[in-house]
């Protein structure tokens, strides 16, 4: 599928893309969502100055996301050449800035180094590097430098699901939004509708030390997906 078919799909979206030329390209693929409902009392002081949580029915959720990174790339070069294609987890919470709905990453991880030191700087996400390995049905990761270890053997459900309120509000996001030094940095983002199945879980083992306060049960709810293709404008950056 071209670019301009992607961007003609739009009805899903909370909100227009921009008007500008898109500057990346990615592919976000088998992906494994685990979503946490939690007290929004419990997630407020993570949050920095200038973004605000998002609400849905009083409360806010927290989600680890694990899939398959690939064709990273800029607009005139679909694939960057030891970067592209990597494993990733992040744990992201559901946040406003300036009115508009986003995730905010509270931890990014990835499979190779040098993706990691070159993503980060590129785009001030908090990649750090972990061991992943990853099969058709398990998924495995080991941050040494955090301790954070991450484990999960499942099956995928067919049909796909039909998506309620909390499904679409979970995993229609359009914007990222991250602190850097005094600023906010933020990204708009374009793909087709994420298409879901459930997952049944065999096996879950999370250990985030600085996170387990939220991660601490069974996740609420649990997602699979084929992927999306990605296409993200370049960032801004807003004082706070």
């Amino acid at each position: 599928m071209k670019a301009r078919d992607i961007l003609s799909q739009v009805k899903h979206r909370p909100f227009d893309h921009p008007t500008r030329p898109w500057k990346f390209y990615q592919e976000w693929n088998k992906a494994l969502f685990f979503h946490w409902e939690v007290d929004p009392i419990l997630i407020q002081e993570l949050l920095p100055k200038g973004i605000e949580l998002d609400i849905i029915n009083g409360k806010t959720w927290i989600s680890l996301v694990a899939f398959n990174m690939n064709h990273v790339g800029v607009r005139s070069i679909l694939k960057i050449p030891h970067i592209s294609d990597f494993h990733e987890i992040n744990i992201r919470i559901y946040v406003r800035f300036n009115n508009k709905p986003g995730v905010y990453f509270l931890s990014m991880e990835g499979s190779k180094r040098s993706s990691c030191r070159v993503l980060k700087t590129l785009s001030r996400f908090p990649y750090e590097y972990a061991e992943m390995k990853r099969t058709e049905t398990n998924y495995m990761s080991f941050n040494r430098k955090q301790d954070n270890y991450f484990n999960t053997t499942y099956k995928i459900e067919n049909p796909p699901i039909i998506k309620d309120e909390i499904d679409v509000w979970l995993t229609e996001r359009y914007a990222v939004f991250q602190d850097y030094k005094k600023s906010i940095i933020t990204y708009d983002v374009h793909h087709l509708e994420w298409p879901l199945y459930n997952l049944n879980i065999d096996e879950l083992e999370i250990n985030y030390p600085k996170l387990n306060f939220l991660l601490k049960d069974s996740p609420t709810r649990v997602h699979y997906s084929p992927g999306v293709k990605v296409l993200t404008w370049s960032k801004k950056r807003h004082r706070i």
